[in-house]
């Protein structure tokens, strides 16, 4: 028979080890903090953490002295990891969330407290969502403004980059918090997105309920490595070694900020995202953004659902930004036109078949050619984010009566005998200017070319166009087709009453309807 003495000598030490592992080990995920906001009904707020495999945990949510639910769960061997699913919450707050964890004798509680219910919205994309406040139009002004805005938290994710898909964030730049001009304005192109904040700024002033805003950016980077290896490889994406275009600035391997920036945030329950990207695509696999994006759309709201376990919209709503001018030296002048449409998946126009539940802000006639930042980098987020908010209200929350969208043609027909192309609209039209902003292309000889078709006549949903230049046969007409198509504000064509600006297009003139 073995003494007992040297054997439990050895154990002990390895007992009092894990539990001071136990109690370090035992934490909410990196983004559960003070002052977050948590997604109100009809979805439940997913909490979840880490712990020691096989212990309880018991999550309480609590307002002032009183419990009001508690919810218990077992931390997976397999993951260290504990998750429950609040039950639906009205709007409002504060709140305390309380998290205990029991193993045999041992308790270790956490706490995070003025938390409030409300809609969680995640903000991502390249650099025209990463510019802060402090370098937008009216700078002073709009950090001043934050006092009214309390109920809307903010929270910024740091710049990491991963090979692999990771289960939490590895870092933080901004916890959740209440809004300040320092931490909206804490720099260039750090911290707090202008636009994400303004947008959270304009639901709030419509709702009156808590916004919570997460920001996920960095610029100068392709869909690409925003994409999962699953959306890329099913748009025919192939893996890439270097990439040497001058768009492409930031981290351009597949799925590097995916798995590191947009992934661990995926058991979080959200009511939607908007995304402002496509500048670093202008020149790389730009054929295949009318791919790469919607996929992105259907892959993000895939994952979502699934980790907050059904909690998340499956098809929750996706706002994004259609791409805006910038002054280029590039002659083929192609590649800004291009992505705007493959925005669209080739429509023209959102919501539509291939892209369900998703609104655009069109950004072309908002051009700064003296932006300190670069023309690419125009100053005015503001009107972006007042579009976007617009489309939030019309999908997102259904309001009927929200004019979202710009006037786009309805029936496209040849006047050959007259030498017109007639355009009727969907909506009335207000004419801001006759220039050659309308291009037709004109076929002979079995050559084309693109020839501008100056406006005509015009009245409250129609106008015309000359197409006396082409001598040959009119096939296809589009408008807005270049990187500058306006001066700031000065596009053709508007919505007479909500200011929006008709979105370009291409169409054949046998289709009749853009996107067809």
């Amino acid at each position: 028979m073995v003494a007992p003495g040297p054997a439990l000598a050895l154990v002990l030490p390895l007992i009092l080890c894990a539990d001071r592992s136990a109690g370090a080990g035992f934490r909410f995920a990196s983004y559960i903090d003070n002052y977050m906001v948590l997604q109100k009904e009809p979805a439940g707020a997913v909490i979840w953490g880490f712990g020691m495999p096989g212990a309880t945990v018991t999550v309480t949510l609590c307002q002032g002295q009183e419990a009001i639910m508690k919810k218990v769960t077992t931390v997976k061997a397999h993951s260290d990891t504990w998750m429950v699913v609040l039950d639906p919450m009205k709007p409002g707050g504060p709140f305390e969330v309380i998290a205990q964890q029991t193993l045999a004798r041992m308790n270790f509680t956490l706490s995070v407290h003025d938390v409030l219910f409300g809609d969680v919205w995640l903000c991502s994309g390249q650099s025209n969502m990463q510019m802060t406040v402090l370098q937008i139009f009216n700078a002073t002004k709009e950090l001043s403004n934050t006092a009214a805005y309390q109920s809307v938290r903010i929270l910024s994710v740091s710049l990491v980059q991963a090979e692999q898909e990771l289960e939490d964030l590895v870092a933080v730049d901004l916890q959740w918090s209440k809004p300040t001009s320092e931490n909206l304005g804490h720099g260039y192109f750090q911290y707090m997105s202008a636009v994400c904040w303004l947008f959270g700024r304009y639901l709030y002033d419509t709702l009156q309920y808590p916004i919570g805003l997460i920001s996920s950016s960095w610029g100068g980077t392709p869909i690409e490595a925003w994409s999962s290896g699953r959306s890329l490889k099913a748009c025919g994406v192939h893996n890439q070694g270097s990439i040497p275009y001058d768009s492409v600035t930031g981290p351009s391997e597949h799925s590097v900020l995916w798995n590191a920036m947009i992934h661990p945030l995926h058991s979080m329950t959200l009511k939607g995202v908007v995304w402002y990207q496509g500048e670093a695509n202008t020149n790389y696999n730009t054929d295949l953004y009318n791919c790469t994006f919607p996929a992105l759309i259907e892959d993000w709201r895939q994952t979502f659902h699934r980790g907050s376990q059904g909690q998340t919209e499956r098809f929750f709503p996706f706002g994004f930004v259609q791409l805006s001018s910038a002054l280029s030296k590039d002659t083929s002048d192609d590649g800004f036109p291009q992505i705007r449409w493959h925005q669209t998946a080739d429509f023209g126009y959102v919501p539509n078949r291939k892209m369900p539940n998703t609104f655009m802000a069109v950004a072309m006639d908002l051009c700064d050619k003296d932006s300190p930042f670069g023309s690419i980098h125009p100053r005015d987020k503001k009107t972006v984010a007042y579009r976007l908010h617009l489309g939030a209200r019309a999908v997102a929350y259904g309001e009927k009566s929200v004019t979202f969208q710009g006037p786009l043609p309805a029936k496209i027909e040849l006047l050959a005998d007259k030498g017109l192309l007639s355009l009727t609209y969907d909506q009335q039209i207000q004419v801001q200017k006759q220039d050659k902003t309308f291009e037709i292309s004109c076929c002979s000889d079995h050559q084309c070319k693109w020839l501008p078709a100056p406006m005509n006549t015009f009245s409250t949903q129609t106008l015309t166009l000359s197409i006396t230049s082409c001598h040959g046969t009119v096939v296809a007409l589009r408008y807005a087709w270049t990187t500058w198509p306006c001066e700031y504000k000065q596009c053709p064509l508007y919505h007479p009453d909500s200011t929006l600006p008709a979105p370009p297009f291409v169409a054949f003139i046998t289709d009749h309807i853009p996107g067809n």
